[in-house]
């Protein structure tokens, strides 16, 4: 065997920090199970007019004589409800659909936004201290002090129903999570030899931050993210149900158990289970994904 052919062999093992993690990722499947389930919701929601049987909120499409039928049934419109339907004969199975686009995109918008408030102020903190770190940290401490639920319910009062006043409400009780993670990671950061060579260069605060100190502080940072959106979720749909949410022509899951609660009692069981079920699904789904990234990404967590 040649000495090229020889050379070659290592080089065709090399793994890379990504495969690595992807590796380590797919150990637990589980979590790989978690994954897939929340991208096939994902798609769900993003093609939901092109795959839905009908569009739940086309008044030209529902037809009230088909209210609250049971899951199997034939509708007049000649398709099968195989969710049943609702009070205002709305398809079940299209209204779900059409309800994880408004979840996902009020969880993940929110989570987003506060995660870029949040992480730029916690970074900020750590790297300037002094009177600045204490005024953020307490800014911090403050919002973190109020049950969070409660504190969403008392903005969304003020601001009334609407998606945009949902996911403001949800950015401004999560945005302190972000910032206390990243300030905690940043402020060992800033100690390391490669912060002090870019101070030395006399570079700009905002390139020292965000090209050099916001990389090193992502791994947990993710973890976060991941888990906040699920927790975003979970709060829309608790604001929702209790008509502080979206509103009723753009509705979450949330306002679709919320639709079918008076009728549990009467055997209508199926208006709020099902919309129920999807919403833990897709909570566990995510939760699932971010506790084995969280593994991943700091093995010492590793049980």
């Amino acid at each position: 065997m040649s000495d090229a052919v020889i050379a070659a062999k290592p080089a065709d093992k090399v793994e890379t920090p990504f495969r690595r993690f992807v590796s380590e990722f797919a150990e637990s499947k589980v979590a790989l199970g978690g994954l897939v389930v929340f991208v096939i919701i994902a798609l769900l929601a993003i093609f939901a007019p092109w795959i839905t049987p009908q569009n739940p909120y086309d008044l030209a499409e529902l037809d009230i004589m088909d209210g609250r039928m049971e899951p199997g049934t034939v509708g007049g419109a000649g398709f099968t409800y195989w969710l049943g339907t609702d009070d205002q004969g709305r398809d079940m199975l299209s209204g779900i659909i059409y309800g994880l686009r408004i979840s996902l995109t009020v969880g993940a918008g929110s989570a987003l936004i506060a995660c870029l408030i949040g992480a730029s102020l916690g970074l900020l903190a750590a790297y300037a201290g002094g009177r600045t770190d204490s005024v953020i940290m307490r800014l911090v401490d403050l919002q973190l002090s109020f049950p969070t639920i409660l504190a969403a319910l008392m903005i969304l009062a003020f601001l009334g129903k609407g998606i945009m006043n949902v996911v403001i409400a949800l950015v401004l009780v999560e945005w302190a999570y972000y910032a206390r993670t990243v300030r905690g990671t940043a402020l060992v950061e800033r100690r390391r030899e490669y912060i002090e060579a870019a101070q030395c260069l006399a570079l700009p605060t905002h390139r020292v931050l965000f090209r050099h100190l916001l990389p090193n502080c992502l791994p947990p940072l993710i973890v976060v993210g991941t888990m906040q959106v699920a927790r975003a979720i979970a709060l829309e749909a608790t604001l929702s149900f209790l008509g502080l949410g979206v509103p009723i022509t753009e509705p979450s899951l949330g306002l679709l158990i919320a639709n079918g609660y008076e009728y549990m009692l009467s055997g209508k069981y199926w208006i709020s289970f099902y919309p129920g079920i999807a919403l833990l699904i897709t909570i566990v789904s995510i939760n699932l994904v971010g506790d084995q990234l969280r593994d991943v990404l700091n093995p010492r967590l590793k049980k």
